[in-house]
């Protein structure tokens, strides 16, 4: 009996100790996202932490470091890309279809010689690619996409000049970068830069939301003298001038 007593109230003080620990974990949470002044100014003037604007969960875990192991992973592993298709110049094709022909030489040796060296045939897992993750993949790919149509078609209607001159500065920007280095060499950068800026920024958070706020105000002030001096002298046409009377 006492030693069964005994056990129970381990087993109460190990559920106590479950719950404290769930609840320490919860209230660091907590901190986290009471930490995120929504009426500070933001850069992109953003009104979520920077882990749900990317997007949350396991992807976002990864641009941020969360799990340096995955993190590591996913960018040695581009890494390796980039330097074996745009450094050393192999072509795709032919190094998946030789690594095929590698791996299965060699499973088929080892599987027909297990029988003659008494050693077990090699376990061959059955790999599939989950529903869940490719589903959400391609609905957020598709919501940024329509996002970017829907830019498109605001700036083509004329209706933002702003818009329409730092979109034509971003296109041309992107048209010399890309004239300067492979379609390959600039998914890598990107690939690069959205796995180092956001951890970077996430660490000097007040830092450059501070400096970018000063620019911003730098910035509109350069604007609306440019607006007074240049945009307000070019002649209007006869039906924008009767929609503003």
């Amino acid at each position: 009996m006492a030693d069964h007593g005994d056990s129970v109230m381990e087993k109460i003080t190990e559920k106590l100790h479950e719950e404290d620990s769930s609840s320490s974990s919860d209230s660091d949470d907590g901190k986290k996202t009471s930490s995120f002044k929504s009426d500070k100014f933001r850069l992109f003037g953003r009104e979520k932490p920077l882990h749900k604007v990317l997007g949350g969960g396991k992807p976002a875990d990864v641009f941020l470091w969360r799990d340096k192991k995955i993190s590591v992973g996913v960018l040695g592993g581009a890494t390796a890309i980039w330097v074996l298709f745009d450094v050393l110049e192999y072509h795709f094709l032919t190094l998946v279809c030789l690594a095929l022909i590698l791996g299965l030489a060699m499973l088929f040796l080892w599987s027909n010689a297990s029988t003659f060296i008494n050693k077990s045939p090699p376990h061959i897992p059955e790999v599939h690619i989950p529903e869940e993750p490719v589903l959400e993949f391609a609905s957020a790919v598709r919501i940024e996409i329509n996002r970017a149509f829907g830019i498109l078609r605001e700036t083509a209607s004329g209706k933002d000049l702003k818009m329409f001159l730092s979109l034509i500065a971003g296109l041309w920007i992107l048209s010399i970068v890309g004239s300067c280095c492979s379609f390959l060499t600039l998914f890598y950068i990107a690939f690069f830069l959205l796995h180092t800026v956001p951890v970077l920024y996430e660490k000097y958070e007040d830092q450059v939301d501070d400096f970018s706020e000063k620019a911003t105000i730098e910035i509109k002030k350069q604007y609306a003298v440019f607006d007074e001096k240049v945009l307000s002298k070019i002649p209007r046409g006869p039906l924008r001038d009767k929609k503003q009377a």
